[in-house]
């Protein structure tokens, strides 16, 4: 497996990112273009066959969602055992001074460069974008959704 770093951390998933939501964008367009309004029957037809496309559209970023809050959730508890293995003391303090992100961003920096860039990203307000190029030792995660 490529170790990961900043350059390369980003994941696409082939089927979802390439297949299903073209295929699905290519539908919602199609309904759009064949939506017909000549009779009171067809823009029935039509408006219902646009709503099931619709909702063909909304039903992968629904879950895609879902998959990237409960990520988001691992990824806090990640980071408040790391902390805690590191330091002894409990999260809270800094999870209160640091944005989502942030905490995102932080999770890919080793053990040895995690507490000075934390405190330089609240310090410097640095954004998950920042903090991942501070990164001089990355800690890939090979496991997210």
């Amino acid at each position: 497996m490529k170790n990961q770093n900043y350059g390369n951390h980003t994941r696409y998933d082939p089927f979802n990112h390439f297949f299903l939501t073209p295929l699905i964008l290519l539908f919602l367009g199609w309904t759009v273009y064949k939506m017909d309004f000549a009779s009171q029957e067809a823009a029935l037809d039509s408006w219902l066959l646009f709503i099931g496309a619709f909702i063909l559209f909304l039903l992968p970023l629904l879950v895609r969602s879902y998959a990237l809050k409960l990520q988001n959730r691992i990824i806090l508890n990640e980071m408040r055992n790391r902390y805690f293995h590191l330091t002894g003391k409990t999260f809270d303090e800094k999870e209160r001074e640091l944005k989502l992100g942030q905490i995102i961003g932080l999770r890919f920096a080793s053990d040895a460069e995690l507490l000075n860039l934390m405190d330089r990203a609240i310090a410097e307000n640095l954004s998950s974008k920042e903090i991942k190029q501070q990164i001089k030792n990355w800690k890939g995660d090979y496991l997210r959704v």
